[in-house]
């Protein structure tokens, strides 16, 4: 049995962390760093199909995110039913379209230029899965009571960064979603009334030809303020 104390009746277990010299801490961060640089996002996609067990090991990487009050207020749908699909690039585009057409400032549209990005997402039939993340803004209690969840936006951003980073590693891509308003898809999944549309990712494998906009990354004087 793992060693452990009681904290105010909760059990708390010993933690053990793995440690490594100076040299290999450089190492390591240096290469994690190389690694997760050449991470993009991808909005061409191939339709070959990914075992379901990969995505299901990316979900449970990203719950392991930290979360206020370990509430872990968030839901992962997944979708790889071709009318459920279908049903969201159709309602999808319908915003994309108003926004490309009416809400966009002209200042947002010439932002986006450079991506190559525009009202049509083909991506969201083509990939082999969607995964929408919903936010659980309160939880409802047995008896119909409202519980509000604790830093939601925070927590649920963290676990999306993690799940970048896990699709990354295992070697598929994605492009974060996020069609403005996307009340649509609580409709189209049918989601509780405690749960908010936060983030879209389609994942996959790339097209077998694919371009990425060349992109220059702020260097590290522009990105943080060091007091020493």
């Amino acid at each position: 049995m793992s060693e452990y104390i009681l904290v105010h009746g909760h059990r708390h277990l010993r933690y053990a962390h793995d440690h490594y010299d100076e040299a290999e801490m450089v190492e390591r961060s240096a290469a994690f760093y190389s690694w997760l640089e050449k991470r993009r996002s991808v909005r061409h996609f191939s339709d070959k199909p990914v075992p379901k067990v990969i995505i299901e090991n990316l979900l449970k990487a990203a719950s392991t995110a930290p979360s206020g009050a370990h509430n872990q207020p968030w839901t992962f749908c997944l979708v790889s039913n071709p009318a459920i699909k279908k049903a969201i690039r159709e309602a999808g585009e319908k915003e994309e379209y108003q926004s490309y057409h009416g809400r966009m400032s002209q200042r947002w549209k010439e932002d986006l230029a450079p991506l190559g990005t525009d009202w049509n997402k083909p991506f969201l039939e083509l990939a082999p899965y969607l995964i929408i993340v919903f936010k659980r803004v309160y939880e409802i209690g047995e008896d119909g009571t409202k519980h509000n969840n604790y830093y939601v936006n925070e927590s649920v951003g963290i676990a999306c960064g993690l799940l970048l980073a896990a699709i990354h590693r295992a070697g598929l891509v994605t492009l974060t979603h996020t069609p403005s308003p996307m009340n649509f898809l609580s409709k189209i999944l049918n989601r509780p009334e405690n749960e908010r549309p936060f983030l879209l990712l389609p994942v996959g494998y790339e097209a077998e030809k694919v371009y990425v906009p060349q992109l220059n990354r702020k260097p590290l004087e522009e990105i943080a303020v060091f007091y020493e």
